[in-house]
């Protein structure tokens, strides 16, 4: 095993996983939901304290692995999560409940992120989670920083998608948007933007108070 590959496993392994947490990813894998991995929830949770999160969205809700580990970070935060398969959020909403967290605190929506995105409020949320439909990861992030309080950030995990995304030799379609977007992001005047190596990758974005 290479340096780096004891690196990323270290980084996973050091993190002490709630059993709430570890139940729910134990469940993923058996639906055939990849989650993400457990470096990259505890980044997310450090994020989402780190603003004090009241709202959160999350753009693909699996059975609520992210979702747990965002309000692990932001324990009074409101968590809307959008996901086309009712039977993942059904898991999902029992998870998060029996992790504690309060009914009026978890609101559940069906459909496509594409549809329902457009009709939600911007400058609204302080945390947006992005974990969805990896060939539409350009326009949910597009969403994601019209929702995101000024100040708030984007969260893309898996942006380096199986290690494809560092090698330019590799230009299928996912592989090919998730360089697009980080270039393009890298570049802008209206954010500041960080990818971690932990787990698949995560691209954090932070919207700029205007």
């Amino acid at each position: 095993m290479s340096d780096k590959d004891l690196n990323w496993k270290y980084v996973d392994d050091i993190v002490g996983e709630p059993e709430s947490i570890a139940k729910a990813r134990q469940q993923s894998l058996e639906l055939g939901i990849e989650p993400i991995s457990p470096a990259i929830g505890a980044q997310a949770a450090v994020i989402a304290a780190a603003h004090s999160a009241s709202a959160i969205v999350e753009i693909g809700t699996g059975v609520g692995v992210s979702g747990l580990w965002l309000l692990r970070g932001a324990p009074d935060a409101t968590l809307t999560s959008i996901d086309s398969e009712v039977d993942h959020q059904q898991h999902a909403r029992t998870n998060l409940l029996e992790a504690g967290i309060a009914a009026n605190r978890i609101r559940l929506i069906a459909g496509r992120a594409g549809e329902v995105l457009p009709r939600m409020n911007e400058n609204s949320y302080d945390v947006v989670f992005v974990d969805a439909d990896p060939q539409s990861v350009i326009e949910y992030v597009e969403h994601g920083l019209r929702l995101a309080k000024p100040g708030g950030t984007v969260l893309v995990p898996h942006a380096l998608w199986r290690g494809r995304v560092a090698d330019p030799a590799q230009r299928d379609e996912v592989a090919s948007g998730f360089r697009s977007l980080i270039t393009e992001i890298s570049g802008s005047t209206a954010v500041l933007s960080a990818l971690s190596p932990a787990g698949d990758g995560l691209l954090q974005i932070s919207k700029l108070l205007s």
